[in-house]
């Protein structure tokens, strides 16, 4: 029989992933420093509370995203070391996915501070 985590273990463990991501994949950093311009972005421009909120949403879905590629990744060389199309097309989408997220939360960003950018330059 299985014995559950602890919960102080399970959050142990999430930390540990990202930690993992943040040491070995360059796209989770590159993220990183997107997050951080947003945030100063927002600081700046002294964005409301629900823009706070859609910012902080499309910085999780795209750092939770790139977790879930690189879990991808490392189950997917675990069980096909060796190259195989199904294989490929798996990290493929995978690494889509992250695309789709990233794309999506640049737009999310243009809606919220282009307007005020464009106003800095129109004064």
């Amino acid at each position: 029989m299985i014995m559950a985590q602890s919960l102080a273990s399970s959050f142990k463990c999430a930390a540990a992933g990202i930690v993992h991501a943040c040491k070995t994949q360059r796209n989770f950093k590159i993220e990183l420093g997107f997050a951080g311009a947003a945030i100063v972005l927002g600081v700046v421009f002294a964005i409301d509370a629900a823009k706070w909120a859609t910012i902080a949403v499309c910085i999780g879905a795209v750092l939770a995203g790139e977790c879930v590629n690189t879990a991808m990744e490392s189950v997917v060389e675990l069980v096909s070391p060796e190259y195989h199309e199904l294989a490929k097309h798996a990290k493929d989408c995978a690494a889509g996915a992250v695309l789709v997220m990233s794309l999506a939360s640049l737009a999310v960003a243009a809606f919220i501070f282009l307007p005020s950018m464009i106003g800095l330059f129109m004064r």
